[in-house]
């Protein structure tokens, strides 16, 4: 694929692709990037622990958010201040609406993640999370170090993640709406699909961002590794229960 392809998502704006910087230029980009990651996910730990632990109503919030069909609502209602931050984190002209975009995404994430965190905390077997964290940590550095060392450009997994998170979506909706269990084939899948995204978006980070959406980057990487932490979770607390 041209680095110049009008199928690019990242052609519009302001920089050189990071494809097109000299290598010291790119290196800035990649450390910034992984920077505001590792950012993203410490303000994440650090909202979720005060939830977990410190907020007096968790437990009337879970309950809020997952009776009857609000859990639908919560989806849909993410779903669209997804887009939003999305939309702010790609910004070419405002720093400042960039980092709003980030901080409004890991602020939603915080919560959406909230209620498996709460049953793993209060019905799963005792280090569940830190399993589950720790599992996503190596899968994470694993398929990072696939991109960084074969240098492949995974942009072509696009088309194949779009259509399978409609479909993942579509499963997802159904069995809010008819009350039926997805299963723990389903959960593999899903934790195929996020690995699958990392895969793209650190791909992306490396031949497909222009210098200076770092904190796009950070937003798109740090998506992919919540969702991914998400489904692992779900594993470990099925298969240690």
């Amino acid at each position: 694929m041209s680095y110049a392809d009008d199928n690019n998502p990242y052609r519009a704006g302001i920089g050189t692709l990071a494809a097109q910087a000299d290598v010291n230029e790119r290196a800035q980009f990649i450390t910034k990037t992984y920077m505001h990651l590792a950012g993203a996910v410490s303000v994440f730990i650090g909202l979720e622990f005060l939830l977990l632990n410190y907020f007096p109503a968790t437990e009337q919030l879970v309950q809020l958010m997952v009776g009857g069909y609000a859990w639908l609502v919560v989806v849909v209602a993410f779903m669209l201040v997804s887009w939003i931050a999305q939309s702010w984190a790609m910004s070419a002209t405002s720093l400042g609406l960039q980092y709003a975009g980030l901080s409004l995404y890991v602020v939603a994430q915080s919560f959406i993640t909230l209620p498996l965190l709460w049953v793993a905390q209060n019905f799963a077997a005792p280090g569940t999370i830190p399993a589950a964290a720790v599992i996503t940590l190596v899968l994470f550095g694993g398929l990072t170090m696939i991109v960084f060392v074969t240098r492949y450009d995974f942009s072509f997994l696009r088309g194949i993640l779009m259509l399978s998170g409609f479909v993942a979506l579509g499963l997802i909706v159904c069995s809010i709406l008819f009350g039926f269990n997805l299963g723990m084939l389903f959960t593999a899948l899903m934790i195929a699909f996020a690995c699958g995204y990392i895969l793209y978006d650190t791909s992306n980070i490396m031949y497909h961002y222009r210098i200076g959406q770092h904190v796009a980057a950070a937003l798109a990487l740090f998506a992919s590794v919540i969702l991914l932490f998400w489904w692992v979770l779900r594993l470990v607390i099925s298969s240690r229960n």
